[in-house]
């Protein structure tokens, strides 16, 4: 075992400075522009899947609903009954939202 004798036994080893690995914090916050942003790249991504799908399945479907009959192709008609889904979803939260609102302001009136 070999000893150093740059150091003295009456000193104590030196131990290297322990580095702050906390990343500093950013001047520039997270804003609704960039939320906005994000969300506007996302749904053109999600625009050019439903194009690509739309267009790889043109294929003829007939279709019946209530008495109507009619044609459209497939990949339309797919995409269509997905919009109606989602607009269904929508009324239903909607009214729902509604309801709850009524409700809160009711209490808040009766509250006071």
């Amino acid at each position: 075992m070999s000893i150093d004798p740059s150091v003295s036994p009456d000193q104590p080893p030196i131990t290297p400075p322990v580095l702050d690995t906390t990343p500093p914090e950013s001047a520039v916050k997270f804003t609704r522009t960039a939320g906005l942003w994000s969300f506007l790249a996302a749904g053109f991504l999600i625009l050019i899947v439903l194009l690509v799908f739309i267009t790889q399945n043109t294929t003829s479907a007939e279709i019946a609903f209530l008495g109507w009959h009619g044609s459209l192709p497939l990949g339309v008609a797919i995409l269509l009954a997905a919009v109606s889904g989602g607009l269904i979803t929508f009324l239903a939260g909607t009214a729902r939202i509604y309801q709850l609102r009524r409700a809160a302001k009711k209490n808040l009136v009766a509250g006071r």
